[in-house]
């Protein structure tokens, strides 16, 4: 035990140089941390830090599920004005939901952990264009790279129907998408998440616990009901949506692939002292995910079946892609909040 604290100081001194001070609270080397290092230890877990957390977590998913069939009765009433919205089947319902509850619940989160301002979580005005512009160069270069060589390598094929102003749509909706889902995840996912568990981990593991919960949250799987909706039907639903975590040929590389992009998000987020960078990566690799998505079909027989499938960071192809950007990441001077060198 003697010899973890100053091996775990310097792996942490390395992988998050300059960490900022997190405006949380942060926890630091002394007794009972190696007792705290664990990123789901019982006491981390427990932690009044962490309760707020846990809390949200619980009441996105078990509300998500109990709401979701009531949204989707309510579409039924009105199948006559909104047919499409009624025709759609129950496990959107069930995504929408949790996508809503996440929403709304994140403003009572950031307000319980005592975060008033967007500065506190990163958010200052700060160089913000600069490093959300190099973030999402970064980020459509590394997924980017992922879907050329995928196409070049027949693992998917461009739509034979493609038109000018069908492609610009899809342009100016990847680009909505982008700006909106990032800024909204990492705000939970780094700006809340981590620096909860900064208040109860030291750096590395709390870093290495809200990655991965970054990972199980975008490694759930959209599960199909069949049979007519209860109350209880979003209920049952719920356990078909961890099926991904039995499976080997999706659990890898899949899973360790999101853990890796969280581990990615998280070390910009600590490095440059804001979210303003994470926010562009995440940004740039929802862009190129949407556009490839929306121009690319499948093949009948996909010549390279470790490329992945249109969600490109599900293949082996991703995990050099992951590793590059990191090392890009890691390659950047670190900054903090209170002075020092910038990152960009």
């Amino acid at each position: 035990m003697e010899l973890w604290e100053p091996a775990g100081s310097w792996i942490v001194a390395v992988v998050v140089g300059g960490l900022p001070r997190s405006p949380l609270g942060e926890a630091t080397p002394g007794a009972g941390w190696p007792e705290r290092c664990l990123p789901f230890s019982a006491a981390a877990v427990s932690s009044p830090a962490m309760q707020p957390v846990v809390v949200y977590l619980v009441a996105v998913f078990l509300g998500g599920a109990l709401l979701a069939p009531w949204l989707h009765a309510l579409a039924q009433v009105f199948a006559a004005v909104v047919p499409e919205l009624a025709d759609k089947p129950f496990h959107r319902y069930v995504n929408r939901s949790l996508l809503l509850l996440a929403v709304v619940g994140m403003v009572p989160l950031l307000r319980h952990l005592g975060i008033r301002s967007f500065a506190t979580i990163g958010l200052g005005r700060g160089e913000r264009m600069r490093r959300v512009g190099a973030g999402f160069l970064l980020g459509v270069a590394s997924l980017g790279a992922v879907a050329v060589v995928a196409l070049a390598l027949g693992a998917r094929t461009l739509r034979a129907d493609l038109e000018g102003g069908y492609v610009l749509d899809k342009l100016l909706q990847a680009i909505a998408t982008a700006a909106t889902v990032a800024v909204l995840e990492e705000a939970l996912f780094r700006g809340a998440f981590y620096g909860a568990l900064r208040r109860s981990l030291p750096p590395l593991p709390a870093l290495l616990a809200s990655s991965a919960i970054y990972a199980i949250v975008h490694f759930l799987e959209s599960a199909p009901h069949g049979g007519a909706v209860t109350w209880w039907s979003g209920l049952a639903i719920m356990p078909r949506m961890l099926a991904g975590f039995v499976d080997p040929d999706r659990l890898v590389p899949g899973f360790f692939n999101l853990l890796l992009a969280g581990i990615l998000l998280a070390v910009a987020y600590a490095r440059s002292g804001s979210l303003w960078l994470s926010i562009g990566i995440h940004a740039g690799w929802i862009f190129c995910l949407r556009l490839y998505r929306s121009v690319t079909v499948d093949v009948a027989t996909p010549a390279c079946v470790w490329c992945g499938s249109e969600k490109l960071i599900d293949g082996w192809l991703g995990l050099p892609a992951l590793a590059l950007a990191l090392a890009a990441v890691l390659a950047l001077p670190g900054t903090t909040r209170t002075g020092g060198r910038g990152l960009i």
